[in-house]
């Protein structure tokens, strides 16, 4: 089976194998059809977060209505190596970024962490899904990070392993360079705060952990969005999959 690549991916909540026909609603058909301007034939690659890729045709489009024909699977799916980021929440388009980057970047799991200081007293779960799917769609990603319902920090602490290190991103200067504890811990989990930081509280109260590994982040103050950004890529680096032979596909032309 040879890889293809394709400009248009669509993630769809359908089972997908071989044969089946798909309709699409109306927010997806008009994407189709005004955005990207398909017609009949084209052709797509569909993913579902189980069943990995397959390729599909434009059957048929209409005014907030589409189908899809599905051809062959074009990618089995895998499972990732885990890895989880417990973040405190940030305004709308930072949250949203932090989420859409952390997908790129193979998140497996991304938690909500409510601190003293936390200044956003909702979170939109379900846009935060919408931001993880549409994030895989671009990245050519087929499997979808979990986006956990937010929980306090004392029970982020509280449910997580004591054998399990996590690395704390401790901005009052305490913590070890992160390449040293990724390299020696392994630890595929990361905690970042707020913005302004946790309190003196909640930093004893995280010290205190057994799994917790306090890391620095360089010389500058980073912002909270910039430093779970920052952190994922040094652990990817070290001791995920940026350090395995990228797998490129084939780009055929259509």
């Amino acid at each position: 089976m040879k890889d293809v690549k394709l400009a248009t991916r669509l993630y769809v909540e359908d089972e997908l194998g071989e044969e089946p026909v798909l309709g699409l609603g109306p927010e997806q058909a008009h994407f189709l059809r005004s955005v990207l301007r398909l017609r009949p034939g084209a052709q797509l690659a569909l993913f579902n977060g189980r069943d990995g890729e397959w390729l599909a045709r434009v059957e048929a489009l209409g005014k907030g209505w589409a189908s899809l024909k599905v051809e062959t699977q074009s990618r089995p799916q895998e499972d990732e190596p885990e890895l989880t980021v417990f973040f405190a929440p940030v305004k709308r388009a930072r949250i949203d970024w932090i989420v859409e980057k952390a997908t790129e970047l193979g998140c497996t799991r991304l938690q909500p962490v409510l601190t003293h200081r936390t200044i956003v007293d909702r979170v939109n779960v379900q846009r935060l899904r919408t931001a993880v799917r549409e994030a895989a769609e671009q990245c050519e990603r087929i499997a979808l990070p979990e986006v956990a319902d937010p929980v306090k920090l004392e029970r982020m602490l509280d449910d997580w392993p004591d054998d399990k290190p996590f690395l704390f991103a401790d901005e009052s200067g305490g913590g070890r360079p992160i390449h040293e504890i990724v390299n020696e811990t392994g630890a595929r989990a990361l905690l970042t705060g707020p913005e302004g930081g946790f309190d003196e509280r909640e930093q004893a109260m995280i010290a205190r952990h057994p799994a917790a590994c306090p890391v620095g982040l360089g010389p500058r103050i980073l912002r909270a969005d910039t430093a779970v950004i920052a952190a994922l890529s040094v652990m990817q680096a070290l001791g995920g999959d940026w350090a395995e032979t990228p797998k490129f596909r084939n780009l055929q032309p259509r």
